[in-house]
């Protein structure tokens, strides 16, 4: 059952899901470990620990400036060369801590990040200096400089505009916690200004996540940053689960690799959900509707084909490969090794077969067509109703000669159709020269096509108009006679004052023959429908790839939508009847390609429905895209994870700009170094009430990952 990383200890499941009962004395403490012993130590110490971490902040030598304005949003921070040299830089987007200072022990800290610089009170006397000693052609630096020591000294302050990000405080039980915002502030002289490394800044960004992700990054220039130590970014897979997360950038920017690295974390978490049902946990945890403790269902619509093959990118391997193939099912549209078809029996499963053919001519209106595609082929609900059952009979078998007409593979159980004709009809049939059949015991589905094309061509025939008279109801309704007219390709029946030959000597329409384009979505095997397997396999925690790389955008949007509406329709029947959906995944690739475009109003397409119902179905959306403008506003203000990398258009940028606080990154995302920032992302986490820079680990296969 274990991954290619390796199961998790049961002491890993402890940690991970606060299992207090399990033991594992073999496990060992590691670099996860240590990080979250900033937060709670085994003894029960972890709060002095804490304390000793913004103390640890509180030196001198990473003193970064002294704030001269304050207020609940900004803060303007006054700063020298000298302490930006000491600290190593103060780079656009870094956290600064800023301390009262006017008590004995630690009350709170404002976590800042620096945004852009300011102008201080005496720029202009700065300014005018500057520009007298260059006229004067003075020399202004090194050892010959001829700057006085006073004036120098003054030259060397500037100021830094900052966000304002939150407050650390102790609350009424002893415990620092952090506050999205600020509840009082002080004058501003009372505080100090330190920036955050190492352990203190790899508390702040990470509160307490799981699964390394990358590393801390402010800038694409690394001159200071190359010197200090990494402080790792890790994530928690559960802000995935039944939520929406976004990864916009432009192509070869790391979007993908970022994806890979998602589709991990949810896996080693789904893992640890496995080895729960080994464990001593009630089942009524394990089964909790509101976070369900059960293996993780993941379904990548691979457009490029990345995912499902080896590819240079993945140094010739592939994210399935992390998995045990039992625990994998790619699936295409094209039959290769390695691979479930995905095609539907149209005999048999009418319903999804008769929808394939709605789609492909949905923008079609040609009237014969249309008729055709309004018919209603759906089983009645009474199905004890002889007369609506004779009637939904029929249908299906004049829809199933159109598709033998076609040229669609015929199942063997389909060679012989039965529905309720009768003996009038027979004679009309058989007097046309069709042959002596009788529906009502069988006959077959090329005499099938015989038999309804002489009923339609005698429609004139006075039988019907006494069947009529009589019954006071037509003997073809309205969607039979749409189907007839679709498989003789003939509008109107024949008039008695014209010869066979004149009647079939011309057709009114393509008919049955527009439909051949959709025989490869066809299959004459009978096994159970491919979207039924799919279901399957997701809900037994399993990663399925849908490789659609082999078809036009109409066939991966085709794909797509109908394997969504199927898992969203299997969710919302289970939540109905009170059964427990696991998490399912859903992750789309190039998804401007795929989703309803911004204007979009339409609330009932697949897509803005899991955005916005699947939380409460335990339906998770991750996706990609290089145009944050094209994505339905219904779904961008239901995402909560956002993972953004180089965007070059100002669109893009503006738009992005109304969601949290990327507005102080807005700049620098439009600045792109190709051999240096591939993977450097601004990071907004569900659990994290602020953005992190960071730039993302390369995502590996490996062979033996086992850390037991």
């Amino acid at each position: 059952m274990g991954k290619k990383w390796g199961k998790m200890s049961s002491r890993d499941v402890e940690k991970q899901f606060g299992k207090e009962e399990y033991e594992d004395p073999a496990y060992e403490e590691g670099e996860l470990g240590e990080t979250l012993a900033l937060v709670e130590n085994e003894d029960g110490s972890g709060e002095s620990d804490l304390l000793k971490l913004f103390e640890e902040v509180q030196n001198e030598d990473l003193l970064a400036g002294r704030p001269y304005y304050l207020d609940y949003e900004f803060a303007n921070v006054l700063i020298t060369d000298k302490w930006k040299e000491k600290v190593g830089g103060i780079p656009q987007g870094s956290f600064l801590l800023a301390f009262y200072e006017e008590e004995d022990e630690f009350i709170e800290a404002l976590l800042l990040r620096v945004i852009k610089p300011v102008k201080i009170p005496s720029e202009e006397d700065v300014i005018r200096a500057i520009i007298d000693y260059y006229k004067d052609n003075k020399i202004t630096s090194g050892s010959q400089s001829e700057i006085d020591p006073l004036t120098k000294h003054e030259l060397s302050y500037s100021a830094l505009k900052c966000r304002v990000l939150g407050t650390f405080y102790k609350n009424d039980i002893g415990e620092i916690v952090f506050g999205a915002d600020v509840e009082n502030f002080y004058s501003s002289y009372h505080y100090k200004t330190y920036k955050l490394q190492d352990k203190p800044l790899e508390y702040i960004v990470n509160n307490g996540s799981q699964f390394k992700i990358g590393v801390v990054r402010y800038s694409s220039s690394q001159r200071f940053h190359q010197n200090e130590t990494l402080t790792p970014v890790y994530i928690n897979p559960e802000d995935f689960l039944g939520q929406r997360t976004a990864l916009f950038g432009m192509t070869r920017t790391g979007k993908s690799n970022t994806v890979k690295k998602i589709i991990e974390a949810t896996a080693q978490i789904s893992d640890g959900y496995r080895e729960l049902s080994s464990l001593n946990v009630h089942e009524s945890e394990l089964n909790d509707p509101r976070k369900p403790k059960l293996p993780i269902g993941q379904i990548i619509f691979d457009i490029d084909g990345e995912y499902a093959n080896r590819n240079r990118q993945d140094s010739g391997t592939a994210i399935f490969e992390m998995f045990d193939e039992d625990l994998v099912d790619k699936w295409s549209f094209i039959e290769k090794d390695e691979f479930k078809v995905m095609k539907t029996n149209f005999y048999a499963d009418i319903e999804e077969g008769f929808s394939h053919i709605q789609q492909h001519f949905s923008a079609d209106d040609r009237q014969f067509l249309t008729n055709f595609l309004s018919v209603d082929l759906s089983k009645p609900d009474d199905e004890t109703d002889i007369s609506l059952m004779t009637r939904y009979e029929r249908r299906i078998a004049v829809y199933r000669c159109c598709l033998r007409a076609a040229g669609f593979d015929l199942p063997e159980e389909f060679e012989t159709l039965y529905f309720k004709g009768n003996k009038a009809l027979n004679d009309i049939v058989e007097s046309d020269g069709k042959g002596s059949h009788n529906p009502n015991r069988g006959i077959k589905i090329d005499d099938a096509i015989k038999w309804f094309t002489s009923v339609w061509k005698n429609h004139f025939n006075k039988f019907f108009s006494d069947y009529e008279h009589d019954k006071k109801k037509p003997w073809a309704d309205d969607g039979l006679k749409s189907l007839l007219i679709f498989l003789t390709r003939k509008n109107n029946p024949k008039r008695d004052d014209v010869s066979d030959e004149d009647y079939w000597s011309t057709y009114n329409h393509g008919g049955y023959n527009i439909l051949r384009p959709l025989i490869k979505y066809h299959t004459a095997t009978t096994d159970k429908p491919y979207h039924i397997k799919i279901i399957e396999a997701l809900r037994d925690g399993k990663l399925v790839i849908v490789d659609l790389s082999e078809g036009d955008p109409e066939v991966q949007e085709l794909y797509s939508e109908k394997i969504c509406k199927k898992i969203f329709q299997n969710s919302m029947n289970n939540f109905g009847k009170n059964e427990i959906n696991n998490y399912i995944q859903f992750y789309f690739e190039e998804a401007h390609n795929l989703f309803p475009k911004k204007d979009d109003k339409d609330l009932l397409q697949i897509y803005n429905r899991i955005a916005k119902e699947g939380a409460k179905l335990n339906l998770g959306i991750i996706y990609a895209t290089q145009e944050v403008s094209s994505i339905s506003a219904n779904i961008l203000k239901n995402t909560q994870n956002w993972f953004i990398s180089h965007l070059n258009n100002k669109d893009e940028l503006k738009e992005l700009e109304k969601y949290y606080d990327f507005e102080d990154f807005i700049k620098n995302l439009s600045r792109f170094s190709p051999k240096q920032d591939k993977g450097f992302v601004r990071m907004k986490l569900y659990s994290n009430p602020f953005v992190v820079p960071v730039q993302i680990d390369e995502f590996k296969v490996l062979e033996n990952n086992n850390t037991d």
